[in-house]
């Protein structure tokens, strides 16, 4: 991801460097000769070991904890399921009827190189294809923008075609929501409006968060 701060890295993997082959000497130097240059490039593959050992579980699962953002990675983790809501200017070619608002939800999966996000309804399925952080330092907000392709559900794709779009989502309320809106190809727009629900990340739209309003407007 861009906004990462490649030289705060790097002095962070040299301090880390440095003390672990400062315990190292410590240790090793009651039993072991430290006399000419090449035994004190020895404990160096120790080093790389253990730096590559920091680094994997960084990756995979510091890079989350609360207190490292913002000052050392620069955006937050939204992993999990938001659900919310999606207002829209669609109208359904066959009845000209404009529907309410939409019950959604937005599944999240955020490591720290990659973000994608699927958003569900009960009458598709929205999934990213490329997504990223915007960031403002000036103004001190965060956004995520990503471009999808929605596939309606089979049996609506006659007044719902398959299109793309993008969105753009302003993370506010300390993290725990989503404001934003979305535009698409068939020249339709629209706001999203999304609460933190849980870290499970579902992979399928339940009946419970409600029917799509043009299933009814449409018989």
């Amino acid at each position: 991801m861009k906004y990462l701060n490649t030289k705060l890295y790097i002095w962070a993997l040299i301090i880390i460097s440095s003390i672990i082959y400062g315990v190292y000497f410590v240790f090793s130097s009651s039993y072991a000769k430290y006399e000419n240059f090449s035994d004190f490039l020895k404990p160096l593959s120790i080093v790389v070991m253990v730096d590559a050992f920091i680094v994997s579980i960084f990756v995979k699962w510091l890079w989350k904890l609360k207190l490292l953002y913002p000052w050392f990675v620069p955006f937050p983790d939204l992993n999990g399921t938001w659900k919310g809501v999606l207002k829209s200017n669609w109208r359904c070619p066959n009845t000209g009827k404009k529907s309410n608002e939409i019950p959604t939800i937005l599944t999240i999966n955020q490591t720290f190189t990659n973000v994608s996000c699927v958003m569900r309804t009960g009458e598709m399925c929205s999934e990213s294809f490329t997504s990223g952080f915007i960031l403002n330092l000036e103004t001190d907000s965060t956004h995520i923008v990503y471009s999808y392709k929605s596939d309606p559900k089979a049996d609506i794709k006659y007044r719902s075609a398959p299109h793309f779009g993008t969105a753009k989502l302003s993370v506010v309320n300390n993290k725990s929501m989503l404001d934003g809106e979305y535009w698409s190809s068939r020249e339709t727009t629209g706001t999203i409006h999304l609460k933190f629900w849980k870290k499970e990340k579902l992979d399928i739209y339940l009946d419970e968060f409600g029917e799509h309003p043009m299933s009814t407007l449409d018989k």
